[in-house]
C-alpha cells in the first residue's frame, strides 16, 4: 500500500482559514532548494525542558546525528535547569539563552518543549526569526494565538510539526492506509482510549487546564480521529472529577464526535491503574474493523469481509515493523520536509482543525 497523504482526509477547516491554507500550499512547494542537500545536517536547538516529551525528543535528535546537529538547549527557569542539566540527555548540552540560540549560524529548526503556557509564545518568536519548528502538543490553550502562529508559518513558508507521536506509529500508518484504500467500507464507529495513573504530585499541574486528561492525553487520539474523519459536525464533551474534594482536575474525560454517518468516542482518564496497557483505537466500517491494542508497543488485529491485498477474509493479527522509537518516524519526516525532498504531510489546515477540536472536547473553546 502506498503511504497515506493525510490531506485527503481533512474536511473543511475552521472559518477564516482560506488565506492560511493558500499560503500553506505555497509553502509546501517553495521550501528553499538549498535545504535539499542531503549531506548537510540540519542545525537544530531545543527551547524548554519541562514538557513531558522534551527529554525523549532530544534523545531522538542525538540518535539521528546523521540528520541533525544539536547546537544548543535553552531552559529559562533556573530551578528546572539545575534539575536536569546533569542528567541524560542534557549532560553534554551547550546551554544558552533564546536570543543566543536564534542567532546561531545556520540554525534552521527549533524544538519547542516548554510548559504549555509558553509553547505558543516561544513558537511565535522562533517563526519570526525564520525557523522551522517542532511544536509539542497540545498547541497551547488559545485558539486565537495558534491561528496567529499558523499564519506566520504560512507567510514565512516555514514548517510546523506538532508533537502527535502516533502519526508515524506503524499501526496507525496501516490503519490510515486501509481506510484510504476503502478496506473497511463506510466508517460508522470509532472507539478509542488513552489513559494512565497520574502521580498525586503531578495532578495540580494538569488541573491548571479545564480539559484535564482530554487536553493532555486525549489530544493524541483526536489528531488521529480528525485525520481519518475530518471535521466533526459536533463535539459533545463529558469531563468529570474523580476527587473533587481534593483538587480541580478533570481526570475522567469523554468526548463524542458526531459525523453525518458515524460517531467517535474518545476516552481519557488519569486514574486508571496500568492504563498504558489498555490504550486502544478501534475503527469499524461496513466491510471491516481494525483494532489497535495496545498503542505502544503496537498490536493490530484486522477483520475484513473479503480478501484485501495479502490478507484473507476474516480476523487476523497483522505483523507490522517494530517501532525503533516513538519519535523516530516524525523526525525523519521533518528532516525530509525541511530539506525539500518531500512535502510535509500534515497541513496547517489540519493542525488548526485538530487544535479547535481538542479545545472544544476540553471545554476550553
Amino acid at each position: 500500500m502506498s503511504k497515506l497523504s493525510r490531506r485527503h482526509f481533512v474536511a473543511k477547516s475552521t472559518e477564516n482559514l482560506a488565506p492560511i491554507l493558500a499560503a500553506s500550499v505555497l509553502m509546501q512547494s517553495t521550501i528553499p532548494s538549498s535545504l535539499g542537500q542531503t549531506s548537510t545536517r540540519i542545525r537544530v536547538g531545543q527551547i524548554g525542558t519541562k514538557h513531558g516529551h522534551a527529554s525523549g525528543k532530544l534523545q531522538a535528535l542525538k540518535k539521528f546525528s546523521d540528520l541533525f546537529e544539536v547546537v544548543g538547549v535553552v531552559e529559562e527557569d533556573p530551578a528546572q535547569k539545575e534539575k536536569v542539566h546533569r542528567s541524560e540527555p542534557y549532560v553534554d548540552c551547550n546551554w544558552m539563552t533564546i536570543d543566543e540560540l536564534l542567532k546561531q549560524p545556520g540554525l534552521q529548526l527549533v524544538f519547542v518543549e516548554t510548559d504549555i503556557d509558553r509553547l505558543l509564545v516561544v513558537a511565535e518568536k522562533c517563526l519570526m526569526a525564520g525557523m522551522h519548528i517542532h511544536l509539542d502538543k497540545p498547541a497551547g490553550a488559545s485558539m486565537e494565538h495558534f491561528r496567529r502562529v499558523a499564519q506566520i508559518a504560512a507567510d514565512k513558508k516555514r514548517v510546523i510539526q506538532l508533537g502527535y507521536m502516533f502519526r508515524s506509529n506503524p499501526a496507525f500508518q496501516f490503519m490510515f492506509d486501509a481506510v484510504k484504500n476503502g478496506w473497511l467500507g463506510e466508517i460508522f464507529e470509532i472507539d478509542c482510549v488513552m489513559s494512565k495513573a497520574l502521580p498525586t504530585n503531578e495532578r495540580a499541574e494538569v488541573a491548571r487546564y479545564r480539559g484535564g486528561s482530554m487536553f493532555e492525553l486525549g489530544c493524541h487520539l483526536i489528531d488521529a480521529v480528525v485525520t481519518l474523519m475530518g471535521k466533526p459536525q459536533s463535539i459533545h464533551p463529558f469531563n468529570q472529577k474523580t476527587f473533587p474534594e481534593r483538587d480541580n482536575l478533570n481526570d475522567n474525560c469523554l468526548a463524542i464526535f458526531q459525523y453525518p454517518k458515524a460517531t467517535a468516542t474518545i476516552r481519557s482518564s488519569m486514574v486508571e491503574i496500568d492504563g498504558n496497557r489498555r490504550r486502544q483505537f478501534t475503527i469499524c466500517g461496513t466491510q471491516g474493523t481494525i483494532e489497535i491494542e495496545p498503542l505502544e508497543p503496537h498490536k493490530l488485529i484486522l477483520t475484513i469481509d473479503r480478501p484485501r491485498g495479502e490478507f484473507r477474509k476474516g480476523t487476523q493479527s497483522v505483523a507490522l515493523p517494530k517501532s525503533t522509537g516513538r519519535y523516530d518516524g516524525d523526525l525523519r519526516d521533518l528532516a525530509l520536509a525541511i530539506r525539500g525532498e518531500r512535502e510535509y504531510e500534515y497541513s496547517l489546515e489540519h493542525d488548526l482543525l485538530v487544535q479547535e477540536s481538542v479545545l472544544k472536547a476540553s471545554e476550553m473553546l
